[in-house]
């Protein structure tokens, strides 16, 4: 689907700058600052442009500077997200003109606007007066199905701000941000998948997708990390940026995320040669069949700059994701009838393994790596830990997050196995805990600065953007565990579903809403004490598994409304 202005934002407030703003804002901008300038707050970070409606005389110009945080001396600030990027526009007539960028676009929540004034303001050298001005959010026009909210206000909000982070990163390509790079980092496509499922109709979106990868694949079966690859990371220091196992990984993955929400194998048995490919790619890097190379778990938390992986160890990280990426070779082989690829992938899967817990398993501390959470997740979330030791590693875990005052240290890649390493294992309850908060990190502390869009690191206040999705792998949890809205990967398109609510800390509501090839599938369930009742709506030709608090036997509902209650355990 084409982007388009999809949003209109107003004016919220607006400051004309003082001279002496004026005077210190020049410093700090590196560029002229015209002492007209007045700064508009839109209210929302958004990808697009202005739009501006005024009237003047021909030949005079206004200028309006975007952007996505301010100065010190309350001017645009673009020292974070690329400078510098306005628009300039000379009036051709007397009458009133509306115009709008149409060849670029910035990330930005705030104007600076230049050359004009407002109706009724001192105006002594008549300049132009602005009828109406607006922030035009632009992002792809894939129909959008998705609700989201509950009873506590962070988790409703988090879910706005992923939202919000992904239509801005939502092009012709699924950029990390929309202003500095707009470069399609591949590792946001698998690792916020289930989100952008929930949220969106992916059904001609991913097929673009996995046509730049194989575009942008290279003849011995490398992908790089950015496709379309516009840049080439080849300069010394950067080698992680050209490659990483865990950004090459959406090549393998997304085409089965495609299967189990649409029942569409097309996309596997279309890309299966490019997907052995990359696999054979990563073994010709392997030494003992583990892999060490990448970024791993970027922008990691800790009392450090994030950036490359801290916590975790390199290989750990990437050769995790080598051995999922072999376990989706083996699927997607035996949905092909390619046995003797599958007995191929089955054997190396069982090597991997192997020499992944006995290089990076501690068995006297039930640790894996460093012990961080990300090393002793990612491992569980796959079922490379021997069953023995299950409950230890699940232990070590929960450790972990509790002697880190119940906040998480993972990035970029360890935030989705970590939160689906705790729900999986009942520890839905810790879940809530670890998020259900003002401080960093965790989404509350970014609502507390102001923020209106996902930001790219855990505490806002460290720089970079304000508009970044990567962080968002949150969202699945909420539709996943809190809605409990569930794939049933044994029937893959989402005709049959499990619906497993988990009622947790404090909720006494949730609400939650995807679209289905068939429908809207909608769930709100309410809590008052021990009372518990949930609505359920699924569309023709819709199944479901309902899954009450406490209760192991499911009950069995088709299309339709349907109202259940019951005593929670």
């Amino acid at each position: 689907p084409p982007v388009k202005i999809m949003e209109h934002f107003p004016v919220k407030t607006r400051h004309k700058l003082t001279p002496a703003e004026v005077e210190t804002a020049c410093k700090s901008t590196k560029r002229t600052v015209d002492p007209s300038a007045i700064l508009l707050d839109m209210g929302q970070n958004l990808a697009g442009f202005p739009e501006i409606t005024l009237q003047g005389k021909p030949g005079q110009t206004v200028t309006m500077v975007v952007s996505e945080g301010l100065t010190d001396e309350n001017a645009a600030n673009q020292r974070q997200t690329g400078r510098q990027h306005y628009y300039t526009y000379t009036l051709r007539s007397y009458e009133p003109e509306t115009w709008h960028p149409r060849f670029s676009y910035y990330g930005f929540r705030y104007i600076q606007l230049e050359g004009a004034v407002f109706p009724g303001e001192y105006n002594p050298y008549g300049l132009p007066v602005v009828e109406n001005i607006t922030s035009c959010f632009i992002y792809n026009s894939a129909e959008e199905g998705s609700v989201f909210e509950c009873s506590n206000p962070i988790f409703t909000a988090a879910h706005k701000l992923i939202r919000n982070a992904e239509r801005s990163n939502m092009q012709s390509v699924f950029t990390d941000c929309p202003h500095r790079e707009k470069l399609g980092w591949l590792e946001q496509v698998h690792l916020n998948g289930p989100s952008l499922f929930y949220n969106y109709d992916l059904t001609s979106y991913i097929p673009k997708v996995l046509r730049d990868i194989a575009d942008s694949q290279r003849p011995n079966g490398m992908v790089p990390t950015v496709a379309p690859q516009y840049v080439i990371f080849e300069w010394p220091g950067m080698e992680g940026f050209a490659e990483s196992p865990e950004w090459g990984a959406t090549l393998i993955i997304s085409p089965w995320m495609y299967y189990e929400n649409y029942g569409d194998d097309s996309l596997i048995r279309e890309y299966y040669p490019n997907m052995v490919a990359y696999l054979d790619y990563l073994g010709t890097r392997a030494e003992d069949n583990l892999i060490d190379f990448g970024l791993g778990d970027w922008y990691d938390y800790g009392d450090f700059k994030a950036g490359f992986s801290r916590n975790t160890p390199v290989g750990l990280v990437a050769s995790a994701q080598y051995y999922m990426d072999i376990l989706y070779m083996i699927k997607a082989a035996e949905l092909l009838g390619k046995h003797e690829d599958a007995s191929r992938f089955r054997l190396l899967a069982q090597n991997v393994r192997e020499s992944f817990n006995r290089k990076y398993f501690d068995p006297a501390t039930n640790d894996y790596g460093t012990g961080s959470q990300t090393s002793n997740a990612f491992p569980l979330f796959l079922g490379m830990v021997p069953y023995e030791k299950r409950q230890a590693v699940i232990d070590n875990l929960v450790g972990d997050i509790r002697e880190h005052g119940v906040r998480l240290t993972t990035g970029d890649v360890g935030n989705r196995f970590l939160f689906r390493s705790l729900a999986d294992n009942g520890l839905d309850e810790l879940m809530y805990e670890m998020h259900n908060h003002y401080d960093t990190p965790g989404y509350g502390f970014q609502l507390q600065y102001g923020a209106t869009t996902l930001t790219e690191q855990w505490d806002p206040r460290q720089g970079s953007s304000w508009n970044h999705f990567m962080m968002g792998q949150i969202d699945e949890w909420l539709f996943r565990s809190l809605a409990g809205i569930k794939t049933d990967l044994s029937s893959p398109g989402m005709q049959h579903l499990l619906i497993q609510p988990s009622v947790v800390g404090d909720l006494t509501s949730v609400h939650g809403r995807t679209a289905t090839l068939y429908g809207d599938v909608d769930v709100a369930w309410a809590r008052n004490g021990d009372d518990f009742s949930i609505n359920i709506t699924l569309p023709a030709n819709v199944t479901a598994d309902v899954f009450m608090p406490g209760q192991l036997s499911p009950v069995k509902v088709s299309s339709g409304r349907h109202s259940l209650s019951s005593k929670i355990k």
